[in-house]
Parts: structure tokens; C-alpha cells; sequence
């Protein structure tokens, strides 16, 4: 899409001719829409475009401040039950923004590097591990050991289709960390904290971290299986191989 008014209460986006039907035609009010990966509230539908609500803090902590008229947005409807999911959870909450560096054309690929200045993105920026830039998912090649820049490797089809292919170098990008990782820092963060308490009160062994260690790591296994993944704390995921289970598996 691309950005027709911007106030500092509300952003109106004009459909682009490319704009599939299966995305604009099922959009209501009161939807939540990803714009460059920041998700926000359809409050209005026209013929040719949409508006939605916009909070200060939306406008401070993303790129939305930075934005002018005309400029090309990513859009994307949120995931609904049932749908084939495809890269990693994206909430549309932004950490903070991020800045390109360099982008670079290799042979099937755009190698794109982006600096990361704020601490609250950089800690979720991991090697092999997932980042959401302008609510692209992508994962992370390579970074340093603070997260200060990462790579990214950018596929044709991905850089065609959004607006990867505008920036240049020191443009500003939304940055979303993966969620996964929030949530393990901080049964982590509570684990530490409840251990420590334990053995100043009651433990001289040292086994209230370890019970609380549990505690955290049982929280992470519900939240898990509340996004598919399905183990239990401490469940091994090998099964005994056995004659029931040779025959089941079409070894007879």
C-alpha cells in the first residue's frame, strides 16, 4: 500500500493495483492490519483505501515518525485460525528501529545489514535465530555477540513484493524480536529471582533454583503448547522402537 494521509491520530493507506482481492475485500472495521509489521485498528473503509487508529507510542517507538506522504508500506492481515503458517510468530508489537547499512545482490539473494542501536531489539538478536523487519519475517545469518548488526539474506521473490527493494543505506526499519524468546527471558528472569529468594530463606542446598527452574520451565511448556509446539516439560519426543511400532510405521 501506500501511505495517502498521516496525522499524528491516524494514517489512511491507498490500496496498490497489485493488492489481492483475498486480502482487500474480507477487511472490516476493527480489524487489526500489520503496516510495515506495526499492527493497528481499521477505523475506516473506502472504495480505494483504509484508515487506521495510531497512538503516540506507536508513532515514537516505530518508523511511522519518520514516514511521509506517498511512501510504500508493507500490509498484511493478521493470521486466522486454520491458516497455513509459514516463518515465525509476529505479534505486530515493535521493539524498536533498526537501520539499513547495506544491500548487496549476490547471485540468488539480496545480503541486506542492518544496525541496531537499541538495547531493547539487540538482546533478542540471535544467530540462526528469527526477526521481524517492516513485519517480514526473516532469520538472522549472522550478527555479533551484543546484536549490534545483523544479515539478512533476502530472497527475489520477498524483495519484489515489499518495500525492501526502497531503501537505501541509513533508512529507518521496524524491528520486532522473536517472541519465543521474550517469554523464555523472562520465566528465566523469574526463575533467578524466585531460586535466589529460596535460598536466602529456606534452602542452604541450593535446590529452590532448581524447583524454580521447573516452575519457570513448566510455564514455557504451556505456552508451547498453546502455539503448537506441544511438549511437556521434561517429555522426550523418542518413542521406544518396539514391534507395535515398527509394524505401525509400515516395517513388517
Amino acid at each position: 500500500g501506500v501511505i495517502r494521509t498521516l496525522t499524528p491520530e491516524s494514517l489512511q493507506i491507498m490500496w496498490q493495483p497489485s493488492a489481492p482481492a483475498s486480502f482487500v475485500k474480507p477487511m472490516a472495521i476493527g480489524d487489526s492490519i500489520a503496516v510495515d509489521g506495526i499492527c493497528l485498528t481499521v477505523t475506516k473503509i473506502l472504495p480505494d483505501s483504509f484508515w487506521a487508529a495510531v497512538s503516540p507510542e506507536t508513532s515514537q517507538r516505530t518508523i511511522l515518525g519518520y514516514r511521509q506522504p506517498n511512501a510504500v508500506v508493507n500490509l498484511e492481515a493478521s493470521l486466522r485460525v486454520g491458516s497455513k503458517i509459514g516463518g515465525h510468530f509476529v505479534t505486530g508489537h515493535i521493539d524498536g528501529v533498526g537501520y539499513l547499512q547495506s544491500s548487496t545482490q549476490t547471485a540468488n539473494a539480496w545480503e541486506m545489514r542492518f544496525t541496531v542501536s537499541d538495547p531493547r531489539v539487540a538482546r533478542y538478536i540471535v544467530s540462526k535465530g528469527s526477526v521481524a523487519v517492516n513485519g517480514i519475517s526473516l532469520t538472522i545469518a549472522d550478527c555479533d555477540r551484543v546484536g549490534s548488526w545483523f544479515t539478512v539474506a533476502v530472497i527475489p521473490l520477498t524483495y519484489a513484493e515489499t518495500n525492501l527493494q526502497h531503501l537505501t543505506p541509513t533508512d529507518p526499519v521496524n524491528l520486532e524480536g522473536d517472541v519465543l524468546g521474550k517469554y523464555v527471558e523472562k520465566f528465566l528472569g523469574i526463575a533467578a529471582h524466585s531460586g535466589a529468594s529460596s535460598n536466602v530463606h529456606s534452602d542452604p542446598r541450593g535446590m529452590g533454583a532448581e524447583k524454580s527452574s521447573d516452575r519457570a520451565l513448566e510455564e514455557f511448556s504451556k505456552m508451547g503448547k498453546a502455539m503448537g509446539m506441544g511438549l511437556e516439560p521434561h517429555e522426550s519426543t523418542h518413542s521406544p522402537i518396539t514391534d507395535e511400532f515398527l509394524s505401525e510405521h509400515g516395517y513388517t
